[in-house]
């Protein structure tokens, strides 16, 4: 079964609207431009106390998932980390993007963007050289003033800091969070017995210097990550829930499918691994994880596309990786979500620089008889030729793989090595090489990664987008538009609304009470005594808050409240002995 992603289809099925969910945000405490009243600074932005909230619940509906559900456990790590360990992770030297200059106004450009834009091209991977070509060949200018561009130049977009009063140790904001959860392996691997499986995540927040940000929440020099490191043995990438997941069907849209420019594949998990169109099952668990979680927040199916890296966008080390994608009417197609296969670059690179073992011993059920070589020092020979360097030539040799000395000695008839600066050649008289058995009850492995990293900021944008509703509904014979986030229950920031019908009298004092108790058990409450209620609902509605409680003059008689639902409008009479009771099994019955 073939899906389209067609533009006409998603503006037939959503009303989407980002000016609108734009201002609303803005309008009522969402999301607000950081700095505002020095001009604000592009690439950062402000959650106001609904987005806080809203976010909050995000996060914790994460780590339900993944701390509760999962049993992963959680870690926190600086977020100014020294150089040297991003020296090792590669950042220092690849983590560029190019960059332009307008020769005349001056003003910079990450180049492969407006590349994209101007020449309608994707350009994900190209060189710089590459990039400059088509600036020609397509007539690219700068977006500001129509000018000349110079040549592509890399830039770094980490944010450099100096570590201590001194200034003689660098440091940088960290690029992500995953890094902190790496160095920390040696650690991690004895608190989980060193037993693999075993999983690890860490929320924070990530910084990139973007060249020229302007894409509100979706391109932000500071935001909130949240990613999952499973170390897991290089030979066994199985999944203990895997069959609870075999027959769920995704819409995958894989590398192959890409470049012969054919459109997704809807099938099982199952067959995605017999076709190998997903590397392995921890892969497409999480995989479906991530896709549950959106779900689950309010992100449809018919919104998100999971495409696999092209050759050209996968890193050098991965085995596998594929994006979860959001379908925007201003972006296009959005990546909200990566999850790859890393297999063991990170924990390799930090063992090279950090010379530490980043490894695990495996212990086999059974032991093992092996047939090895090993290296025979002729003591004599070395002795004589070597004299007090020896014993510590002997030491470098009986950590070197002894099939690799052999080879060296067969091919060139002598072997370099290097000892505090000096250059010491070792010739076939000096060794000799015996085949002997031995009994293995284990081994060390450097255990492979797979990695969903979520972007929170972004995920936040797509909630907001899909959540938004704008409907026409009749009043008094006349047509009235309804703009509202319909924020599933568990997500929403504010539970429920309470309104006393009047600001005098009694009213007020019991809906106070009502508000009151309701926080006491565990719900956000808004309280609103200003306006008409059909304003008050009309706000309510606005900002996503599945019910409102209205006390009204009949409460002094009966003492009932009426109760209304955000979406279908309808409402209903409660005792007030009984609202907390009915509150409790709505949200029961929906979370």
């Amino acid at each position: 079964m073939i899906i389209g992603y067609d533009d006409y289809y998603f503006k037939e099925v959503f009303s989407l609207n980002h000016d609108k969910i734009v201002n609303i945000s803005t309008k009522r405490g969402f999301l607000w431009p950081s700095f505002e009243i020095y001009s604000g600074v592009a690439g950062f932005t402000d959650y106001g106390p609904l987005g806080a909230m809203l976010k909050s619940n995000v996060i914790e509906k994460w780590r339900k998932i993944y701390v509760v559900n999962e049993g992963f456990y959680e870690i926190e790590s600086p977020s100014v980390t020294p150089e040297e360990v991003l020296i090792a992770s590669g950042h220092v030297s690849n983590f560029t993007d190019p960059m332009v200059q307008c020769l005349e106004c001056k003003d910079v450009f990450r180049l492969d963007h407006i590349v994209e834009e101007q020449a309608n091209l994707s350009v994900d991977g190209y060189t710089n050289n590459e990039l400059d070509k088509i600036v020609v060949e397509k007539n690219v200018k700068c977006p500001i003033c129509g000018a000349k561009l110079s040549e592509a130049w890399n830039f770094n977009l980490m944010f450099r800091t100096n570590i201590g009063p001194k200034r003689n140790k660098s440091g940088y904001m960290r690029p992500e969070t995953a890094q902190g959860i790496f160095i920390m392996f040696k650690r991690l691997s004895r608190f989980f017995k060193n037993k693999l499986p075993f999983g690890v995540v860490q929320l924070g927040k990530a910084y990139r210097n973007e060249i020229s940000p302007r894409q509100g929440v979706i391109r932000l020099r500071e935001f909130t990550q949240a990613e999952a490191e499973i170390f897991v043995h290089p030979e066994d990438k199985t999944h203990p829930k895997f069959n609870e997941i075999a027959n769920e069907f995704f819409v995958l849209y894989s590398a192959k499918n890409q470049s012969e420019n054919k459109e997704a594949l809807t099938l099982t998990a199952q067959v995605a691994l017999d076709k190998k169109i997903v590397a392995n099952e921890i892969l497409i668990y999480e995989i479906y994880l991530a896709k549950k979680f959106l779900n689950e927040i309010g992100i449809p199916d018919n919104v998100l596309r999971i495409r696999q890296h092209l050759q050209n966008e996968m890193a050098h080390y991965a085995n596998d990786s594929w994006d979860v994608e959001l379908k925007t009417d201003k972006y296009g197609w959005v990546e909200i979500i990566g999850i790859a296969d890393r297999g063991d670059y990170d924990l390799s690179a930090h063992s090279k620089h950090s010379k530490e073992d980043l490894n695990v011993y495996i212990e086999y059920d059974e032991a093992k008889t092996i047939k090895k070589t090993v290296v025979k020092p002729n003591m004599k020979e070395l002795g004589k030729k070597f004299r007090k360097n020896s014993s510590k030539i002997i030491e470098v040799l009986s950590n070197i793989d002894p099939l690799k000395i052999k080879e060296e000695l067969e091919n060139n008839d002598i072997y370099k090595i290097t000892l505090d600066s000096t250059n010491f050649n070792i010739e076939k008289g000096d060794l000799s090489f015996d085949e002997v058995e031995d009994e293995v009850k284990g081994e060390k492995i450097v255990p492979h990664v797979i990695e969903p990293s979520f972007g929170i900021d972004r995920i936040i944008y797509g909630l907001l987008l899909h959540s938004f509703n704008s409907i026409t509904l009749k009043e008094d014979g006349k047509d009235k538009v309804k703009d509202y986030f319909k924020f599933t229950p568990s997500i929403s920031p504010i539970k429920v609304a309470v309104f006393p019908l009047m600001k005098k009298g009694k009213l007020p004092e019991i809906a106070n009470d009502i508000k009151d108790s309701l926080r006491f058990n565990g719900f956000t409450v808004e309280y609103d005594s200003s306006g008409t209620i059909g304003r008050r609902y009309a706000r309510s509605d606005e900002i996503g808050v599945p019910l409102a409680v209205t006390v009204d003059f009949d409460t002094l008689n009966d003492n009932c409240v009426t109760v209304r639902n955000r979406d279908s409008e309808k409402q209903e009479r409660i005792k007030i002995t009984e609202l907390n009771s009915y509150i409790e099994n709505f949200y029961k019955m929906l979370m």
